[in-house]
């Protein structure tokens, strides 16, 4: 379906629920490397002589590193343990990944939310070394966030499409707000589920073709970021145009 037919459907007749906190996905989200993410993998695979295809990728968007192991390791019949294979994909990451760009319109909302005093937190399928990798090469970007949730923290059971990582990135805000007054900014179907499971509102914002079934629950499916509008969850509106408001590393 064609990206502007999935927006006007999805998007027809909501409502928004006023919120106090915003919670943001990390790859695909704020930073363009899922692309690069699955090219790792690719690598990987044609390590070990197995083809990576498209309909395999489509499969493992957003999912943790340990899911997407597991399923290559048994799917494509890769001669390594799935622990070995996830040990090696981090190592290729943490060396790739911190080069991603900013997705379109996250540095510029990021800023508008810090300004305006807005408390913002990172919640990520990623894992705590990756983390800091990223951080590292933006640590003022980064040091917007209160604080950041990864899948291998200690009160993270489970990593999205399960709530897991919401849920606790909103009881570590001082004021501990309730799940309706948080809004999730997620880019992948995986990522939306979690979000819903929480309790929370979801903006998405894919970066591939998205079923309408999906698309529909969501609170909101825009192309990018820089078509956010924060007077619609009642938080402050943008008082720039989207040229406006960079940050430097």
């Amino acid at each position: 379906m064609i990206f502007k037919d999935v927006l006007s459907n999805s998007n027809s007749f909501r409502t928004f629920k006023t919120v106090t906190h915003c919670i943001f996905d990390l790859d695909g989200t704020i930073l363009d490397s899922e692309t690069m993410y699955h090219e790792v993998i690719k690598d990987v695979c044609a390590k070990y002589g197995k083809k990576y295809s498209q309909d395999l990728k489509g499969r493992m968007y957003g999912g943790t590193d340990r899911d997407i192991c597991k399923s290559l390791v048994k799917e494509l019949g890769l001669n390594i343990s799935p622990d070995a294979l996830e040990s090696e994909l981090e190592q290729m990451c943490l060396k790739a990944l911190p080069r991603a760009p900013l997705h379109q319109g996250a540095e510029r909302l990021l800023i508008h939310l810090r300004d305006n005093h807005i408390p913002v937190a990172l919640a990520t399928n990623s894992t705590e070394r990756t983390v800091h990798k990223h951080v590292e090469a933006r640590p003022k970007l980064f040091g917007i966030f209160h604080h950041m949730v990864c899948v291998t923290d200690p009160a993270v059971y489970r990593g999205k499409p399960y709530p897991d990582l919401y849920i606790v990135a909103a009881d570590r805000f001082p004021d501990k707000p309730k799940p309706c007054k948080c809004l999730v900014f997620e880019d992948s179907n995986v990522g939306l589920k979690a979000g819903i499971s929480a309790g929370m509102q979801v903006v998405l914002t894919p970066h591939r073709p998205l079923e309408l079934r999906h698309a529909r629950k969501a609170t909101l499916v825009l192309r990018n970021l820089l078509d956010f509008q924060p007077e619609l969850f009642g938080l402050p509106p943008f008082a720039d145009t989207p040229q406006l408001n960079k940050i430097r590393r």
